[in-house]
């Protein structure tokens, strides 16, 4: 199999002179192509949906050229655009919900957990083989997928705030009673009829709100992350990408050897969510190998490490394992806000968020804002 790779980007729309959230995404979407830009829940929010690619640079290079069509849409109507977890400033105005009868639906349902819905991730989607295939080898991916999350955190900031998370966007959207670790199935029907159970509860109204950090898609053959913010350099999308590609390589060779399982509770899963929701790379992360806490860093590069002959394989070491180090040098995107936030306006905080967003050079060279040292670098 090729094994290639799509990402869908949510993004915040924003008022570029107040750095308001507003819900203005209609108004792009009529002057957007319909095949690569959908709305949202929240009527503040716009996805973008890349094409398919073998190679992390082709990626790149769509998700830079989807960013600056969006900035130019945007900016012709005095609005930009933001890729992160969560913006700090939501006024109540902000709030709305698309058109759709299942958007309305739920927002009676869900009443206020709906209503605190504007936050923004990343997903990435990888071929799979089959369906069976994509069920049986979440629980092979659920470890590590934390880690993932720690690279992408960009949401320190709610309602004015700073949250203490590295992503509140997390804590945010575990609230849903879907969201949260993927559980072990011995095959897709078996998945498919503990999906249709939940349904039949009540609690959830169709597949699609099947929220968890990874699931198979009801669409494609592909298995979807959803564990990650929307993050403000393209760049840490794209490592993201190849991460989880390589992780999937994994995953589906050792489902297809029949491999033991090392079994992982749900609750050690939801406390490495936690932690790196808490942590971002700036503090200590659950490590998958021995199941202890250790500094992020050295969990970032144990995950490399895992990966690096999958990653080799496909051509992605050396440029994977130089965004890694520019990312563990330069520190997680809610590190760099909050030291921002320091002596800034939350209106300076949504600009410089957005000026992150549509600051990509069209040829990808890792440039790390502090010095790579051994504490901090995955290459050996």
């Amino acid at each position: 199999m090729r094994f290639r790779m799509g990402v869908e980007e949510e993004f915040h729309v924003v008022d570029a002179e107040t750095g308001l959230l507003v819900p203005e995404a209609p108004v792009l979407l009529d002057d957007l192509p319909s095949d690569r830009f959908t709305g949202e829940f929240q009527l503040g929010v716009i996805e973008s949906q890349s094409g398919v690619h073998d190679s992390p640079a082709a990626l790149r290079a769509d998700l830079v050229g989807t960013r600056r069509t969006l900035d130019k849409v945007a900016s012709q109507r005095g609005l930009t655009v933001v890729a992160a977890g969560t913006v700090p400033l939501v006024p109540a105005s902000s709030r709305g919900f698309g058109p759709d009868i299942r958007y309305t639906e739920m927002a009676g349902e869900y009443q206020a957990l709906a209503d605190e819905q504007l936050i923004c991730g990343a997903q990435v989607h990888v071929d799979v083989p089959d369906r069976d295939t994509a069920v049986r080898a979440m629980p092979w991916l659920s470890p590590w997928l934390p880690v993932l999350l720690a690279l992408s955190a960009s949401s320190p900031f709610w309602q004015g705030a700073d949250t203490g998370f590295a992503s509140w966007r997390t804590m945010v959207w575990q609230r849903w009673p879907s969201a949260g670790p993927a559980g072990t199935y011995a095959s897709a029907a078996e998945y498919d009829a503990a999906v249709d159970d939940l349904i039949r509860s009540g609690v959830i109204t169709d597949a699609g709100m099947i929220y968890t950090d990874v699931r198979p898609s009801a669409h494609q053959k592909t298995l979807e992350l959803r564990i990650c913010d929307a993050c403000p350099d393209v760049d840490t999308v794209v490592l993201v990408a190849a991460l989880f590609r390589a992780m999937v390589v994994d995953a589906c060779e050792a489902v297809a050897r029949r491999a033991p399982l090392r079994p992982v509770t749900h609750e050690w899963l939801r406390a490495a969510t936690w932690r790196a929701a808490r942590s971002g790379l700036e503090g200590d992360l659950l490590d998958p190998t021995t199941l202890e806490p250790a500094p992020a860093h050295r969990v970032v590069c144990s995950m490399l490490k895992h990966l690096r002959p999958t990653l080799t394989a496909f051509g992605d070491w050396h440029s994977v394992a130089a965004a890694t180090d520019a990312l563990l040098a330069s520190g997680s995107a809610a590190r760099r806000l909050r030291t921002a936030a320091f002596d800034s306006s939350w209106r300076d905080i949504v600009g410089l968020l957005a000026d992150l967003t549509h600051a990509a050079e069209d040829e990808y060279e890792p440039r790390p804002s502090a010095p790579i040292t051994e504490a901090n670098t995955c290459v050996a």
